[in-house]
This record gives structure tokens, C-alpha cells and sequence, in this order.
């Protein structure tokens, strides 16, 4: 089972496009690089990298680099041994769809066998009942790591959910109330109130229009 976190994210307007990548934020007012993979195979972003590293260790910071794809770091060996030697702390999301080729990826970053079976239970065991809607993420310092289930509000999900039906039925909230607080709230009373689960409420909003 994992462990249980709550993360109070500020409630922000929402994002209309589906974001690519997601980000684990540390300390509040960090900036993580994003690496799309055309960008960090030149030599000029990976001794870019290599030069912020060594500047933010030098002044006791943390720089915090995501992707989607581990191939990005692969491809630069410059870049692969200067990101990898100098993280401490490594976040991975699901890794299923690299679950039946993960030697590349448990060598790169120093996963035992049993950190193996540890990363391959994000998001797979039964342990929902009685929680709220939580996602897993696997953090490792060090040489071992957890599994943990991150958990936001109601309000803060569907804030920043991507989902196209959930999203649709919330802006037909949005559009009835004319105000994106006012029209949330409405959208959270009433499913309080309908004691249906949430893709229930979801699929009844939308075929109710």
C-alpha cells in the first residue's frame, strides 16, 4: 500500500491544453527544465547543463530537470552523466509501458530488484476503497525509495483535471453560473449531493446537458 500525501496546491485558472509533461514541484519557487529531446541531443544544452548543475550545487540549490521520455538523457552522454551523478532524489510516474525493457532504464538509475517491484505496483493494487482519487508516484533517495499516493481536493482536481469529460461537464457549469469559482462550487455541491460516484455524476451531467 502506498503512503499517503496531501499536497495543497494553490487553486489556479485552468489550463485549456493538455500539458505534456508533469511536474513533481520540491521547495516552493523552484523552475524545473523541461528537455525536449531536439534541444538537449546538441552539445550546446548539454554543456549548458552540465555548467547549471555545478552552479546551483556550488550555492547548496537543487536544480530539478523532467521528462517524459528517458531517452532524452540517454541520447547526450554528457548530459546522461551529469544529470544522473548529480540527482539525489529521482520521481518516477507509472513505468508499466517500460515494464517488459527496463534494464536500460533500472541500470541508468541504480534500481535493485526489489526497487524493481516496488516502482511496478504504481497505480496497480486495490488499495482504493475508502480513500479519495489519489494518484502514486515512486521518490527514491539514495539507494531506496517508496511509494506514495499523492492526494488534492475535489476542487483542486478537477481544476486542473484534463480529462475531456470531465472538463466538459464542469464548463457546462462554468457557462450556467458565469463565474469559474461560482460555477465550481455549484459543480461540487451538487455532486455531494447526487451520492453517485464521479464518473457517475461526470456521465450524468453531460448526457443531462
Amino acid at each position: 500500500m502506498s503512503r499517503l500525501i496531501y499536497m495543497g496546491f494553490k487553486l489556479l485558472e485552468p489550463y485549456e491544453g493538455k500539458l505534456s509533461r508533469t511536474v513533481l514541484r520540491g521547495e516552493s519557487g523552484s523552475n524545473p527544465a523541461d528537455l525536449p529531446d531536439k534541444a538537449i541531443a546538441s552539445e550546446l544544452m548539454a554543456s549548458y547543463l552540465v555548467y547549471m548543475y555545478k552552479t546551483v550545487r556550488k550555492f547548496y540549490g537543487e536544480a530539478i530537470v523532467v521528462t517524459q521520455e528517458l531517452e532524452d538523457i540517454i541520447s547526450s552522454k554528457t548530459v546522461k552523466n551529469s544529470i544522473i551523478a548529480n540527482s539525489d532524489t529521482v520521481c518516477l510516474l507509472d513505468q508499466g509501458k517500460f515494464r517488459d525493457d527496463y534494464e536500460k532504464v533500472a541500470s541508468l538509475l541504480s534500481l535493485s530488484e526489489g526497487e524493481q517491484k516496488k516502482i511496478f505496483t504504481i497505480n496497480q493494487l486495490d488499495n482504493k476503497k475508502g480513500r479519495s482519487k489519489f494518484k502514486e508516484v515512486y521518490i527514491k533517495r539514495g539507494s531506496t525509495g517508496e511509494v506514495y499516493g499523492v492526494e488534492v481536493s475535489l476542487k483542486q482536481y478537477m481544476t486542473f483535471s484534463t480529462e475531456k469529460p470531465e472538463k466538459r461537464a464542469l464548463e457546462r457549469y462554468l457557462s450556467l453560473h458565469g463565474e469559474y469559482r461560482k460555477g465550481l462550487d455549484a459543480f461540487i455541491s451538487d455532486f455531494q449531493a447526487a451520492n453517485l460516484s464521479l464518473s457517475e455524476f461526470i456521465k450524468k451531467v453531460n448526457l443531462n446537458q
